[in-house]
Parts: structure tokens; C-alpha cells; sequence
């Protein structure tokens, strides 16, 4: 924060945006301890975001000094929800990484069937088979959600 408290300094928003890019970047890598990097990454950046937000001043404790002058503690809270919502996270994926590397040896994330069906597609230039529809809720093995059975009135009328 700058000394005259009116924002954010251009060397906080730009350490946001770096720690914000390297996150996503690492997110997007096939190895899980990059992507455990990533998510780190990107939650400190959110983090220091989310205080970027406040109000700059003294301690928020009532009668340590004017109202006008204490920070928001708002944020100040939330980056600690935060902290401890990614400290749990980081610590499953954590795992994750370590079982994945114990059972195979490594901790990159394979690809599946349905991956490498749609790269093969892709190649021979290929689009999947549309489904036009027209079958009925019992002819389509893909209709997930068939329309619902009617219900009979509660007057006793069973419509005969």
C-alpha cells in the first residue's frame, strides 16, 4: 500500500499478476507436483489480491485508535479462511502426488481411453457421432433424464 493509503503500489499488482500467471501455467502441466506448485502459487496470489483490497491503516482493534484510521478487517479474515482452505488442499493433493509416484513411479497424470479416441479423431480430422435424437426416452442410451411418469390427481381421478 502506498503512505498516503490511496491503493495499491504497481509492485503489488504486478507480484498479484505474476504469482497469478505462474499458478495457472503450472495448472495446466500433466505432473502432480506442478500442479501442487500451481495451486500454491495461485493461492497466494489471491490472497495478496484479496488484501489489496482493504483498507490500509492501524490495527482493527476497537480503542487501540480512531475508526477512520484502521484498516478493514474484512479481508484480513478471508485471506485466513483462505490460507487454511488451500493448506488442506495442498496437503490432499499432496498425497495424491505421493501415492501416484509410490504405485507407478512417476506423478504425471496418464491419458484415457476417451482422451486418445478424441486425438485420434482429431487427426484423422474426424467429428464424433452426432446424436440427433428422434429415438424416445426409451430408445437412446444416452437420454439420462427420460420424461417423468404422470401423476395421478388427487381429487381420486385416475383419468378413466
Amino acid at each position: 500500500m502506498t503512505e498516503s493509503g490511496a491503493g495499491p503500489t504497481l509492485v503489488l499488482v504486478l507480484a498479484v499478476a505474476v504469482l497469478v500467471g505462474c499458478g495457472v501455467i503450472l495448472l495446466l502441466e500433466r505432473s502432480l507436483t506442478r500442479v501442487l506448485l500451481g495451486i500454491i502459487m495461485l493461492g497466494n496470489g489471491v490472497n495478496v489480491l484479496i488484501l489489496l483490497g482493504g483498507r490500509p491503516g492501524g490495527a482493527p482493534i476497537v480503542g487501540s485508535g480512531p475508526v477512520e484510521r484502521m484498516s478493514d478487517p474484512l479481508p484480513q479474515a478471508m485471506v485466513l479462511t483462505a490460507i487454511v482452505i488451500t493448506f488442506g488442499f495442498t496437503a490432499f493433493l499432496l498425497a495424491v502426488a505421493y501415492r501416484s509416484w509410490y504405485l507407478s513411479g512417476d506423478d504425471e497424470v496418464p491419458d484415457d481411453l476417451e482422451d486418445r479416441q478424441i486425438i485420434s479423431r482429431a487427426g484423422r480430422n474426424e467429428a464424433s457421432a452426432a446424436d440427433l435424437g428422434g429415438e424416445g426416452p426409451n430408445g437412446d442410451p444416452e437420454q439420462v433424464d427420460p420424461e417423468p411418469a404422470r401423476r395421478r390427481l388427487r381429487r381420486g381421478d385416475d383419468g378413466q
